[in-house]
């Protein structure tokens, strides 16, 4: 008996307030018919909206759904049209208010509308918000509308540079491609005749390295020859001791004095590859070959065979990616 008692309450004062907005909507539309300025009816019929429960309106290009839950509180939920579905928008009101234990949505005829539908077909009609067993009438703005102001003009400009990327970028890509194609056959052919003269100096450096190693091991051979000679056949050891003596210490202070003057070791590759370029820089100053060019040439073919390659592996992606759906 207490139960209905207060049920009987509940709905006589939900019956009381229901009468109170609908007289203020009254007023307001009374007011809005009075006013003059375009400024005045805007506040008046803003004014009006605020009145209800709930209701669409626009804000910065979107539809905007203010409703008044049960909490008291009103909350705007925005709507992407093309986006945001049924369930989302119920989804949303439930967690912003957790005295909301059963939302839908209905058509004009009431038949419920399914959560998987998108708002972009529930905003074209006016439909039915039913919250806690609460009917909520909403009215549509309009069919059509979603489509006009779901956009505003930044959005608009993004999505048409969107666009304008999507469908341009692959001629762009071919074009490009086809770009560095001639500058790589550009470079090449510069490149040949350097490429000549750079093989045969560097073939002449190579044998005048390799001919300065040999003579270092016959130089080695000669003097350990002639040093065993002396030892045996002229002179004693204790007589040729102390010439082997200063022999190697002056060899110390050959390699020392190669360490102050290239701060290098006296590492025999090192020192073989350190002899092919004084020899190939040597000859190619005196055979004019400009070696600052052949390098500049090469790095610049290095970098145009690079994009290239980082170019064609993003022409080919699309097309392996459509490879399983023509197998499928």
């Amino acid at each position: 008996m207490r139960e209905a008692t207060q049920g009987f309450n509940t709905q006589t004062i939900r019956g009381q307030q229901d009468a109170v907005r609908v007289g203020l909507v009254l007023l307001c539309c009374f007011q809005f018919q009075q006013s003059t300025s375009i400024q005045s009816k805007y506040l008046t019929c803003h004014l009006c909206l605020s009145l209800l429960d709930a209701y669409l309106h626009y804000s910065f290009g979107r539809p905007v759904l203010s409703l008044r839950l049960p909490a008291g509180q009103q909350s705007r939920f925005t709507v992407t049209p093309m986006l945001t579905t049924v369930g989302d928008l119920l989804r949303d009101i439930t967690a912003k208010d957790p005295g909301v234990h059963t939302a839908s949505l209905l058509n004009g005829d009431g038949q419920r509308i399914s959560t998987c539908t998108f708002m972009e077909t529930v905003l074209n009609k006016d439909f039915q918000l039913v919250i806690n067993d609460v009917t909520h009438n909403v009215r549509s703005l309009g069919e059509g509308s979603s489509h006009e102001h779901m956009l505003g003009v930044d959005d608009m400009k993004y999505m048409v540079r969107l666009l304008h990327s999507a469908l341009t970028l692959p001629q762009q890509q071919h074009v490009k491609h086809g770009e560095l194609l001639i500058r790589q056959d550009t470079l090449r052919q510069q490149l040949q005749p350097l490429e000549n003269v750079r093989e045969k100096l560097a073939q002449e450096a190579n044998t005048k390295a390799s001919v300065l190693g040999w003579a270092g091991l016959a130089y080695l051979s000669l003097q350990g020859g002639f040093l065993g000679y002396l030892t045996w056949y002229v002179f004693a050891w204790d007589v040729m001791e102390p010439v082997t003596y200063f022999i190697t210490y002056t060899t110390s202070m050959a390699f020392f004095g190669y360490y102050m003057m290239t701060k290098q070791d006296f590492i025999l590759p090192q020192v073989r590859d350190r002899q092919f370029l004084n020899f190939f820089h040597r000859t190619a100053s005196q055979q004019k070959f400009n070696v600052q060019k052949y390098n500049a040439l090469k790095e610049e073919l290095a970098e145009v065979e690079a994009n290239l390659r980082s170019l064609r592996s993003a022409i080919l992606q699309p097309e392996d990616a459509k490879q399983p759906q023509k197998s499928t």
